[in-house]
């Protein structure tokens, strides 16, 4: 196991108590090999750090999609942190080398093994946290995870309904689609939306919501899942062409 001051050095953090540090590093094999040390294990350290991890997470995501829905977020947040992603930011650091391992899980390679590897990482996050508080913690995880923030915005998944939808339309259709605000309903301060979406001028869908561009998503996520759901049926009855004629788009509305 290596020095201690070389994972500081990537972490950019200097711990206050450095115990903070050895406990998080310290996996159950390794306390129950040395039961005279009277040593703690990391794993209700993995249980804070996991929190913590969590809600810095779930701000950079409220800020890297600010018009997403709390189920879009969910989905994206499930695909930013888990333990492949968790096991990869170790291994950036090494977290691996670090680590206090029983005997025998070190023989099994236990220092190369996502799942140690995950729950080290949350463990460290928890040290990081308890040492120095809150924004230690959330500046090293921003850090850590800025490329597959980065690559999470970029993913073809979490590309609005809007934006699939026009990129379908245009594929299939070449045509573009429109919304149209059938009407608004309630106060000012608290309307409803009724929208329906349209290709070459024949309603495909409609959607609600408490804003224009909330039931525009709806009205186009409602328009994706029947046009695909269209288009495979379409396929194995050997239909599909290059584009849609009109009259199989009104064909497609008529389920609406």
């Amino acid at each position: 196991m290596e020095d201690l001051s070389g994972l500081q050095e990537k972490l950019a953090y200097t711990f206050k108590n450095i115990e903070w540090l050895h406990q998080a590093l310290t996996h159950r094999s390794y306390t129950n090999e040395n039961p005279d040390l009277s040593l703690k294990d990391n794993e209700k350290m993995e249980f804070l750090g996991d929190a913590v991890l969590d809600l810095v997470i779930r701000d950079l995501l409220l800020k890297a999609f600010p018009d997403h829905s709390e189920g879009e977020l969910s989905k994206i947040r499930s695909w930013v942190v888990n333990e492949s992603t968790l096991a990869k930011v170790a291994r950036d650091i090494q977290l691996g080398n670090y680590l206090f391992l029983g005997r025998g899980e070190e023989l099994s390679g236990g220092r190369g093994k996502s799942s140690i590897l995950a729950d080290g990482y949350e463990a460290l996050v928890a040290a990081i946290y308890l040492d120095g508080g809150f924004m230690p913690a959330f500046e090293v995880i921003k850090r850590h995870f800025a490329i597959i923030l980065k690559e999470a915005i970029h993913t073809d998944f979490l590309k609005d309904y809007k934006t699939q939808l026009q990129e379908y339309s245009q594929e299939r259709f070449k045509s573009v689609p429109t919304y149209k605000v059938e009407r608004e309903v309630g106060p000012d301060h608290d309307k409803t939306f009724f929208v329906t979406v349209l290709i070459n001028g024949k309603i495909i869908s409609h959607g609600i919501g408490k804003s224009k561009k909330e039931a525009e998503q709806h009205a186009a996520k409602e328009a994706l899942q029947l046009l695909n759901t269209h288009y495979k049926e379409q396929q194995q009855t050997n239909w599909a062409q290059n584009n849609l004629t009109q009259k199989q788009l009104e064909y497609a509305a008529k389920d609406v």
